[in-house]
């Protein structure tokens, strides 16, 4: 059997919006926490790039000083 367009419309059963909601609010948190880890690769790559940079300038001053 066919259902109507009509049965389902006015069915008190399907209630979509609850339905919406939950899967809007799963799909944010979970962008959310992709974004802020890959937040924190980003941020961890800069530290140890910044630290690197500073390590071989200080051991290139340190070397042309004593030398």
């Amino acid at each position: 059997m066919k259902k109507n367009y009509q049965d389902t419309l006015f069915n008190s059963d399907i209630n979509p919006d609850k339905n919406i909601e939950l899967n809007v609010k799963t799909t944010n948190v979970n962008i959310l926490l992709n974004r802020v880890r890959l937040d924190k690769k980003k941020v961890l790559k800069k530290r140890i790039i910044f630290s690197t940079i500073l390590i071989f300038s200080v051991s290139s001053l340190a070397i042309f000083f004593i030398a």
